[in-house]
């Protein structure tokens, strides 16, 4: 007699005092992961070294990159493919093809901000340079104003610029820096939120448990570092601090809500993988962008610390960001 359940209930019931722990070790690991190097950047307290904060940054778009793969990716392929499922879904990769919609939606998204950020920065006889990643440069990114020269005068003059940049239009800059940092923020929410309802009902509770706590910590990591590198005016500085506890308190929050219709949800039931395959299919499409465009390509491809710098500190770089997908990919085999 076949297993399948296509129907609702189906949560399973037992370790019901740890389920309830995990929300709480969970808020504690995801919130930190996040939080931390938003503070370490913005705080004179909390002092970390530039080597340790650059390992950060690259070993999160390492585990950005790999969770597009392997912890969204591969799953929304199987839920589309479910056997409860009717036959049309299986006539079509689906997943793929969503994922695919994703990354042009994002794209086209993107490319009109910029262009009205670059529009409105003509209009003050400013500019920004399209692949502007120097020193300190970040992914999450918007228009910057430029005025090139390498002399005291030059520099005045920039800096006198860019001032009355922020006071005439100080949104310009925060604007595309906030939305590229929403894009990554809102495809890894939709899928935290995906992994703490699995884990309040999963029968292989203790396995995933210890997965998700350190899948959350890294991805925490990864995407504390773009927020920290967000450089907006001062009013702005909140942004940072709320982006990183909004995604602290995703995955427990999901965990909650399934507690809460753990004898009514059933996982694997026919609206629960079409739904939960097309949200891993979107995220999946929005980080692979994240992850290849913003991340790689300006990151390493027109980052002139990258293009300029010495052999050792680039091969650093990417082994950071190997060992991050890696690590990442790892996790993939039991979650």
């Amino acid at each position: 007699m076949s297993d399948l359940n296509c129907g609702s209930g189906g949560g399973a019931t037992t370790y019901a005092q740890l389920r309830i722990a995990s929300i709480f070790i969970i808020l504690v690991g995801s919130t930190s992961g996040a939080l931390f190097p938003v503070l370490a950047n913005r705080t004179s307290w909390l002092h970390v070294p530039k080597a340790v904060f650059d390992f950060a940054k690259y070993f999160g778009s390492g585990v950005i990159i790999a969770t597009a793969f392997i912890h969204l990716l591969s799953p929304a392929m199987s839920e589309l493919s479910s056997p409860c499922l009717s036959p049309a879904w299986l006539e079509y990769p689906y997943a793929l093809a969503l994922a695919l919609l994703s990354i042009f939606s994002i794209f086209i998204v993107e490319l009109v901000a910029f262009r009205w950020g670059t529009a409105k920065l003509a209009a003050l006889g400013m500019r920004h340079d399209t692949h502007g990643h120097g020193l300190g440069a970040h992914a999450a990114h918007g228009p910057e104003g430029v005025i090139t020269g390498g002399d005291s005068n030059s520099e005045k003059i920039k800096g006198d610029l860019e001032s009355a940049h922020d006071h005439e239009h100080p949104d310009l800059d925060a604007t595309g820096q906030i939305i590229g940092v929403f894009i990554l923020e809102f495809g890894v929410l939709l899928h935290s939120m995906l992994i703490g309802l699995t884990l309040a009902v999963d029968p292989d509770f203790k396995i995933l448990f210890v997965v998700i706590i350190f899948h959350q910590t890294f991805e925490g990591l990864g995407v504390g570092t773009r927020l920290a590198h967000l450089q907006l005016p001062s009013k702005y500085n909140y942004v940072a601090i709320c982006g990183a506890l909004l995604y602290g308190i995703t995955t427990p929050l999901g965990i909650a809500v399934g507690l809460g219709v753990q004898t009514t949800y059933n996982p694997n039931s026919t609206t629960a993988s079409i739904v939960s395959g097309v949200l891993d299919s979107l995220s999946a499409g929005i980080l692979l962008y994240t992850g290849l465009v913003e991340l790689l390509a300006h990151e390493f491809i027109f980052n002139k610390e990258m293009i300029n710098g010495s052999n050792r500190h680039v091969a650093y770089a990417i082994s950071c960001m190997l060992f991050g997908c890696g690590i990442m990919a790892l996790l993939g085999r039991w979650a």
